[in-house]
């Protein structure tokens, strides 16, 4: 029988992945602690939100791992994303917009399987300096944060593209790359092919954030399917924040991505909110944690204003929900 999906405006439901064993470094796994100390759940609790803290996932760390070079702590890894996915599938069905925070790109997977237990269409919105299309066999660092999307999509270590059941999470004509700038050979050869959408950061720029943003959603077709948002801080410019593993001259400006991020945050069909990339240890002050609680403030509080002005509505999620127990018996999408 169908699930039926209440979504309710004013709750969001704070979700932790502590995690740092895909990255390039580490302090990752101590980004959702730093940003509640920030006072994000009050400061969205003023903002008129009812919010609900699910808790951390256990936290998964950085390590070396010599001895697999080229896709470094799978087992870590997948273990983050077992613990990740039923936090987000009941947020989810408890009608509150799951707000993660990690943690590295790769706890995507993770966000993604657990939306897709009840919506079998889903569209991804990936707001991130990097591609993340490298592969174990493309890799220039075998960092698994550097082949998110391509894990995503379906390319890489068997043990991330199965994660969830039959590949892919996502199909390619159903994400959009926003504001990306850093892409290897590899991947830039991949996008030349690929159906999946891009918007470089200088075409950011050159149409203004708030323009382009509107075009990327009129351009995936957003109304017609759920949205997860995926927010990467290291698309801001390093001279706005620098508390990023790869900080790097050029990106968008601060004023930009808050523009943008609230455009995407108002849409109805934003059903999943992951921030990630946050790495205390580079924010001794801590005042890169009250940037990131500043802009997600700001386009929830927009988001909310957007929500309420239309009643809310029962919606129906897939025709028939996924089988726990047998992942791809409906997986299409």
């Amino acid at each position: 029988m169908a699930v039926k999906i209440v979504r309710q405006p004013n709750k969001i439901a704070l979700i932790g992945a502590p995690s740092s064993a895909a990255a390039f470094a580490p302090g990752h796994e101590r980004a959702p602690a730093a940003l509640r100390a920030a006072g994000l759940a009050e400061r969205l609790a003023a903002a008129g939100y009812e919010v609900s803290d699910l808790g951390d996932c256990a936290p998964q760390v950085f390590a070396d791992d010599d001895d697999h070079p080229r896709a470094r702590n799978l087992s870590a890894i997948v273990a983050g994303l077992n613990d990740l996915r039923p936090r987000v599938e009941m947020a989810i069905k408890s009608g509150a917009l799951p707000l993660v925070l990690g943690g590295e790109c790769i706890q995507a997977l993770g966000v993604i399987a657990g939306a897709r237990r009840y919506y079998k269409h889903v569209s991804l919105l990936w707001m991130d300096r990097d591609a993340d299309l490298n592969t174990p066999g493309t890799t220039p660092s075998g960092r698994v944060d550097g082949m998110a999307m391509a894990h995503i999509v379906g390319r890489g270590a068997p043990e991330l593209v199965r994660f969830w059941g039959e590949p892919p999470l996502v199909r390619e004509p159903d994400i959009t790359l926003f504001g990306i700038e850093r892409i290897d050979p590899p991947e830039q050869e991949f996008l030349k092919s690929s159906p999946m959408r891009h918007l470089l950061a200088v075409d950011v720029q050159r149409m203004g954030a708030k323009a382009a943003a509107e075009q990327v959603l009129e351009r995936m077709h957003a109304d017609g399917h759920e949205i997860i948002l995926h927010f990467d801080l290291d698309v801001v410019a390093q001279e706005d924040f620098a508390a990023v593993d790869l900080p790097g001259p050029g990106g968008l400006r601060l004023g930009e991505v808050r523009e943008a991020l609230q455009v995407f945050a108002k849409h109805k069909n934003v059903v999943a909110l992951e921030v990630t990339e946050y790495n205390p240890e580079k924010d001794l002050d801590a005042r890169g944690a009250q940037i990131v609680v500043d802009i997600l403030t700001e386009a929830l509080t927009a988001r909310l204003a957007a929500l309420t002005a239309e009643p809310s509505a029962a919606i129906t999620a897939a025709d028939l929900p996924l089988n726990p127990e047998s992942p791809s018996s409906s997986a299409t999408s």
